[in-house]
């Protein structure tokens, strides 16, 4: 595989929050199950409840903190860079969900910036046909890092 390089920038303190290595093997995890095999580089910031909600609400009209939100790289005609783009992972939303639905808070962590990282990519889920290959494609790649299909 190619190089991958993955900026990561925590906004909240770090107590429970995973490691910038961790952040990195799932990010791998997710390019080696979507088949990129090109040079890769993105950055995660870990953001609180304020934070999240902000970027929500100016980037996608919607006035409340929400998990993860992935930016995709706009870069102008004719500039060649690795850059896939930004995720944005808002850490108490992270843990009201994994204790929410029963998971082990590291295997949420692991599944959104799986998910995230598919996004920037190009795959989406809002049409059911777009969400069953996303889906299947998050299943397996978490399985191979020895994590639960997130969607049972």
């Amino acid at each position: 595989m190619s190089t991958t390089t993955v900026h990561v920038g925590y906004a909240v303190p770090r107590t429970g929050i995973p490691a910038a290595a961790s952040f990195r093997r799932w990010v791998d995890a997710a390019l080696r199950g979507a088949k990129r095999r090109k040079a890769t580089e993105l950055s995660i910031r870990i953001v609180d409840t304020s934070e999240g909600r902000a970027l929500n609400r100016d980037y996608r009209g919607k006035d409340y903190a929400t998990n993860v939100l992935s930016f995709e790289a706009e870069l102008p005609p004719g500039v060649k860079l690795p850059l896939i783009g930004d995720l944005a992972i808002c850490a108490p939303v992270v843990a009201r969900e994994a204790a929410e639905q029963g998971k082990r808070e590291r295997d949420h962590w692991a599944h959104l910036t799986v998910h995230g990282v598919l996004h920037l990519l190009g795959y989406d889920h809002i049409e059911d046909a777009d969400a069953e290959v996303m889906e299947a494609l998050e299943t397996r790649v978490l399985a191979d890092l020895g994590i639960a299909d997130p969607y049972t």
